[in-house]
């Protein structure tokens, strides 16, 4: 047995709520998405994990989910490294649009493909392919070769920065992942093997909330 990874996307954020596309763009968490993060980091201290490291994205409201699930586990002074190469999916022109007004210029049918299609980007956005083609490499040199180790690491990020992850993990298909949700402030907990495979995986909460 080698090390754990534990995976959290961050609580909902003001534009979650307001049914907008985020991407690179920076609100803050929700009253909601503050109390999903809080929830989470209660549940790994339930769980009486504690890290060695943690990772989280260029991105506030990863950062700050971070932070309270640190304040919950007992570890705000950890190291953490903070890189863009796990930001959210950039949406490109799509960013601080509302879904429904998206819909109503492009059309449903071409919204949806962009949203929920594995290689097809928006207009001057990031298609999930694209998305992984960042993560991965960051994720192959950064953060496995730490868990290979025996740490226990914690990766604080977004829906398709960690789809992109969970992907490999899971051995899913481009075509599977796509109908992969995962719920906010919800940590999955994956133990890896020697040769980096998945030894088991456990999530800790409710999925039923995923959107």
């Amino acid at each position: 047995m080698s090390g754990t990874l534990v995976l959290v996307r961050h609580g909902q954020s003001d534009w979650n709520l307001k049914n907008l596309f985020t991407g690179w763009k920076n609100p803050e968490l929700t009253e909601l998405g503050v109390q999903e993060a809080n929830t989470g980091g209660k549940a790994l201290a339930d769980y009486g994990i504690k890290f060695d490291i943690a990772f989280t994205s260029d991105l506030k409201r990863a950062q700050d989910t971070l932070k309270i699930i640190l304040e919950n586990v007992g570890q705000t002074g950890l190291e953490t490294i903070k890189d863009q190469a796990l930001n959210e999916r950039d949406y490109g022109d799509l960013s601080g649009l509302n879904k429904d007004d998206a819909r109503a210029k492009w059309g449903e049918e071409q919204v949806h493909i962009w949203r929920r299609s594995y290689d097809v980007p928006p207009p001057g956005g990031e298609s999930l392919r694209d998305t992984g083609a960042r993560v991965w490499p960051y994720y192959l040199t950064e953060i496995l070769p730490r868990v290979l180790r025996g740490e226990t690491v914690l990766v604080a990020a977004h829906g398709n920065s960690l789809r992109s992850l969970v992907m490999v993990l899971d051995k899913l298909t481009k075509e599977q992942i796509l109908g992969v949700n995962l719920a906010t402030g919800v940590p999955m907990v994956y133990k890896l093997n020697a040769d980096s495979t998945v030894a088991s995986k456990e999530v800790l909460g409710d999925m039923s909330g995923a959107h």
